[in-house]
């Protein structure tokens, strides 16, 4: 009968040991492998941009590549040198040649960008769109500021700043799906909620420096009394800021867009009153996010949503703004 208990006993004991060991190599385990999220470093997902050197890229460059590193995926960064359309449609015509597994890009002009990113799209690479967005492609999500609102929030701050009365103008890139929007926003708020206020002036800065200070400087000779003036993109905000350093006695309230180290240092002193902060490490990585589920789906069934299947990411996603002022900008520089 002891004979019997002891081998018992062995046998309870064999099972206890089996199912610890089970139960410590179940929870060593990535949790990202239980769900199945977990990649391999032959794909390579593309992002796709313009003006590539510039500051503003490099926290969506890091959402994007935070994201890879979690999934166990590469990614490569490719895109025009300037602030032009033909360029950047002959380095995405490249980045297609190479069938990447997805590709995320920022349209430098929404019309003349649509069919390039078509053909993307009819070929099986799944492209989402992000910061700015071309809206009659077919590019499957939007992934970006809600401009129109920020343009809003841009303009109700103007008023705050100037006491809701005298003229405003704006420096912008008509050209430029983002930055049309912003102005819009601006544009109808100052109609709408500040009957004392209205908005005599809005110049083209491409994008570039010289030619905002240039824009302004023409904003200052022809309207003298201008209050304000709105700057869509951050190298508007600093040529702005040059033009009006450059006119002795002139003060005027500038407000400028993103948070890149020079526009702050501006916001620090009190050159620029403000500068509106985009949700930009949000865009790359959740760019990233939709893109792999994408391509998964595609790649079991190419057709997957020519079936009646339910696209598996939104339409738009809002990354969210915040307004930078001398009281907070100290939280918004490169930690």
């Amino acid at each position: 009968m002891k004979k019997l208990w002891l081998v018992y006993v062995v046998l309870i004991g064999f099972f206890i040991v089996y199912v610890l060991n089970y139960r410590l190599q179940t929870n060593s385990k990535d949790p990202w492998e239980k769900t199945g999220l977990r990649g391999n470093l032959e794909d390579t997902y593309v992002m796709v941009t313009f003006q590539t050197g510039i500051d503003y890229w490099k926290s969506i460059l890091k959402g994007f590549e935070d994201g890879a590193e979690e999934l166990n995926v590469s990614v490569e960064y490719h895109g025009s040198t300037k602030h032009n359309a033909s360029e950047q449609m002959t380095v995405l015509e490249q980045v297609i040649s190479k069938k990447p597994a997805g590709i995320a890009i920022s349209a430098v002009n929404s019309e003349l960008l649509t069919a390039t990113i078509n053909k993307a799209v009819e070929s099986g690479i799944p492209v989402v769109l992000f910061d700015s967005g071309a809206p009659d492609s077919k590019a499957y999500s939007y992934l970006g500021t809600d401009n129109y609102n920020a343009g809003v929030e841009a303009a109700r701050k103007m008023a705050e700043l100037t006491g809701a009365t005298g003229q405003v103008a704006i420096v912008t890139t008509p050209d430029q799906h983002n930055h049309q929007e912003r102005t819009d926003g601006f544009c109808d708020t100052i109609q709408k909620e500040f009957p004392y206020m209205k908005v005599v002036a809005v110049e083209d800065g491409r994008g570039d420096l010289v030619f905002s200070r240039q824009a302004a400087e023409q904003i200052l000779s022809s309207y003298p009394e201008v209050k304000g003036i709105f700057a869509t993109e951050s190298n508007g905000g600093i040529g702005v800021a040059e033009a009006v350093d450059a006119h002795s006695g002139v003060s005027l309230k500038i407000i400028s867009f993103d948070t890149d180290k020079r526009t702050l240092d501006l916001v620090k002193s009190g050159t620029i009153s403000a500068t509106m902060a985009q949700g930009t490490w949000n865009m790359g990585y959740w760019s990233l996010m939709q893109l792999f589920r994408l391509h998964r789906d595609l790649a079991v069934d190419p057709l997957a949503y020519s079936n009646s299947k339910l696209v598996p990411v939104p339409d738009v996603v809002d990354t969210g703004i915040d307004v930078v002022t001398r009281n907070n900008v100290d939280n918004y520089y490169a930690k």
